[in-house]
């Protein structure tokens, strides 16, 4: 009897127990990234829907871009501005329009100045045409004008910006050779605080933004940070772009997070992923990269970290640019479900 009575517990124990995988699902210490910024730059949008580029959910209804986004919980967009562009894309009055449907969305903005007439990148910090024969003065001058311009036209259309990017990935400064950060880090410096003195004039809860390329450059980031310290730059944000390739990406983001950590520990400010992207028929490596890095800027020092902005996701081989997240049907691949 006792034999049986004990075989019995035995029995209820393993009906009643758990199944292991269901512990093993989620680690117990995994960071919540509910709070992030979720964003997309998708400043190509006014021009692709000129040409008639439609965009569709998994079902195959065709949806406004803003609202299939913010489906993926996306909650920010990233739309950047030039001067005087040849064809008034990313222009004043584009830039406007684009924000108004980002309000209309319900979704906060982050305002990119290039201080160019068209790209400014590591490899070209082009003046606008406009400015090329200002003496220094004339130049830092000429960039605060701008940027309460461009402030203003938004403020009196209602719109309000969370967070306003001063240069576009200043790895060697902007407005070359005037503002080249490796010969003139005082006047890159310089102009840097004219622009983030005058967006706060218009916007003074707006925080400032700087931001350089390759975030796994810990050397880089330190030479150029130090340079705004020692030249008393005030900013916010030290933003990033990030886009490893496919096959090794998590040394890519290993090596990123090291610097994000170093930076909050050195400079104790708030880390944005501002620009990332993957090619769009790597939509697996994709998914997980973007809920690896998500994870990783959940869990910086002090909660710094902010979140992650993917650069035109909605690029399909449009410019020649590859590295997007959508089919060239229009329809979402299965790496923005990483943001949900």
């Amino acid at each position: 009897m006792y034999k049986y009575t004990g075989l019995l517990c035995i029995i209820f124990f393993l009906a009643c127990r758990k199944p292991a995988t269901t512990q093993t699902q989620v680690p117990p210490n995994a960071p919540s990234t509910e709070n992030l910024v979720k964003g997309a730059d998708i400043s190509w949008l006014t021009e692709m829907e000129q040409t008639g580029r439609k965009f569709y959910d998994t079902l195959g209804r065709e949806q406004d871009l803003l609202i299939l986004l913010k489906q993926y919980k996306i909650n920010t967009i990233r739309l950047r501005v030039w001067v005087n562009p040849a064809n008034g894309w990313n222009g004043e009055r584009d830039v406007v329009q684009k924000a108004l449907r980002v309000k209309a969305a319900g979704l906060k903005l982050l305002l990119n100045f290039h201080y160019s007439d068209s790209w400014a990148d590591p490899g070209q910090q082009t003046k606008p045409a406009a400015w090329q024969n200002a003496n220094f003065t004339a130049l830092t001058d000429s960039l605060t004008n701008h940027t309460r311009k461009i402030c203003s036209a938004l403020l009196q259309a209602g719109v309000e910006p969370t967070w306003i990017q001063i240069g576009n990935e200043t790895n060697n400064g902007l407005l070359w050779p005037d503002g080249q950060a490796s010969t003139r880090m005082q006047q890159c410096a310089t102009l840097i605080k004219a622009g983030a003195a005058a967006s706060k004039q218009i916007f003074p809860a707006a925080k400032t933004i700087i931001h350089l390329s390759n975030g796994f450059d810990s050397n880089l980031f330190r030479w150029f940070f130090d340079g705004m310290v020692n030249h008393q730059v005030s900013w916010d944000v030290i933003g990033l772009s990030l886009y490893p390739q496919p096959h090794n990406w998590p040394t890519t983001v290993s090596q990123c997070v090291d610097n994000m950590t170093a930076l909050v520990n050195r400079y104790n400010k708030e880390i944005m992923a501002v620009e990332v992207g993957m090619p769009w028929d790597s939509p697996n490596e994709c998914y997980a990269f973007l809920k690896d890095i998500q994870q990783k800027i959940a869990q910086l020092p002090q909660a710094k970290g902010l979140g992650v902005l993917y650069w035109e996701p909605q690029a399909n081989n449009w410019q020649q640019y590859t590295l997007g997240c959508f089919t060239a049907q229009g329809v979402p691949t299965k790496a923005l479900n990483a943001f949900q």
